[in-house]
């Protein structure tokens, strides 16, 4: 299983192998935040690999800090959204 910064399972995205190749991999540069943040990087892996060099959100203490919370597929409804928060978290936390 590959996981990104933010606990998604890369290899359950359908953009996963075609328009991305994993945040890790393109140093959050994906093909969304090249499209739709000014920066071009992923806010999520800017603050956590770039500005406090973790590996990834699950080193801080803080997460599901705002910006996670804020962060929310357009595509997803509340309800899918809170739970994709919790199952998320939970695999940040359980990963070795």
């Amino acid at each position: 299983m590959i996981l990104s910064l933010c606990g998604l399972i890369c290899s359950e995205c359908e953009f996963f192998g075609d328009r991305c190749a994993g945040c890790k991999s393109v140093k959050g540069q994906t093909f969304w935040a090249v499209e739709h943040v000014p920066d071009k990087v992923c806010p999520l892996y800017h603050c956590a690999v770039n500005k406090r060099n973790y590996r990834d959100c699950g080193d801080c203490a803080e997460v599901p800090c705002t910006m996670f919370r804020e962060m929310k597929d357009p595509n997803s409804t509340e309800e899918q959204h809170k739970q994709s928060l919790i199952d998320r978290v939970t695999r940040l936390r359980q990963r070795s």
